[in-house]
């Protein structure tokens, strides 16, 4: 199976819409849906941390060891490496060297670097020594309502170091034929609801706005909706639980 394209993956963690085919690969392929998953949390955990992002601060020269490692890059490319001279001591390697790496996109790795990621030979990973740890205030185990045997879930609110709050949801065994799953809070007589989003995969981060009460809307809920236009609730909820403390 084909996988969908490093560009095409970057713009829908950003926020860009999927066409009915995207939609249907990322349904079937996990390893998209984990790539897209990945690239999801990190623009969300960006978009919130807000203007101290653009307080960057320089890797060690390891972190730029393993990304040139990975791509395979010349030494003249790495920074502070003198620009080769032209003529034969100063000739680039031969394209067809480098011609088993994977491509990697500009979009993904400029999307990447916005986000505060490191990328090298273990993977795709958070470098920020200067953020603690969120702190979890709020969790609850999602149970499988009764047209959705088999499926469970959880549920996690954490806050971090600036106050910023966070929903971190996971749901397991619910595949989807033709719709997509989507994440709401829901008041405890399941009369009022919020929308926090669609969730990509088996695992999503939403972030939540200040001013929200957690006490009023407690019931964490995910549903299959349908594409069909509606922003309602489709009614088909999946798993639910109550935040506790």
């Amino acid at each position: 199976m084909p996988h969908l394209e490093p560009e095409l993956i970057a713009l829908l963690a950003l926020g860009e819409p999927a066409d009915a085919d995207a939609r249907a690969h990322l349904d079937q392929c996990p390893a998209c849906a984990a790539e897209l998953e990945a690239l999801s949390t990190t623009v969300v955990r960006a978009r919130a941390a807000g203007p101290g992002l653009a307080e960057l601060v320089e890797p060690p020269v390891r972190v730029w060891d393993a990304i040139a490692a990975e791509l395979d890059l010349p030494a003249h490319v790495r920074p502070g490496a003198a620009t080769p001279t032209v003529g034969t001591q100063g000739a680039r390697e031969p394209s067809a060297r480098r011609a088993g790496r994977r491509r990697v996109a500009p979009g993904w790795l400029a999307a990447a670097a916005a986000a505060g990621i490191v990328v090298g030979g273990i993977g795709v990973g958070w470098w920020d020594t200067r953020t603690p740890a969120p702190t979890v205030i709020e969790q609850a185990a999602l149970d499988a309502l009764p047209d959705w045997p088999g499926a469970s879930g959880t549920a996690v609110v954490e806050r971090a170091a600036d106050g910023t709050r966070e929903l971190v949801v996971t749901l397991n065994g619910a595949g989807t034929d033709s719709g997509f799953h989507e994440v709401w809070l829901i008041d405890t007589e399941v009369s009022r609801l919020i929308s926090l989003g669609m969730l990509h995969g088996d695992h999503g981060v939403f972030p939540l706005p200040d001013d929200l009460d957690l006490a009023a809307y407690p019931v964490v809920d995910i549903s299959e909706e349908p594409f069909d236009g509606n922003p309602g609730h489709s009614g088909d909820s999946i798993v639910r639980g109550v935040l506790q403390a």
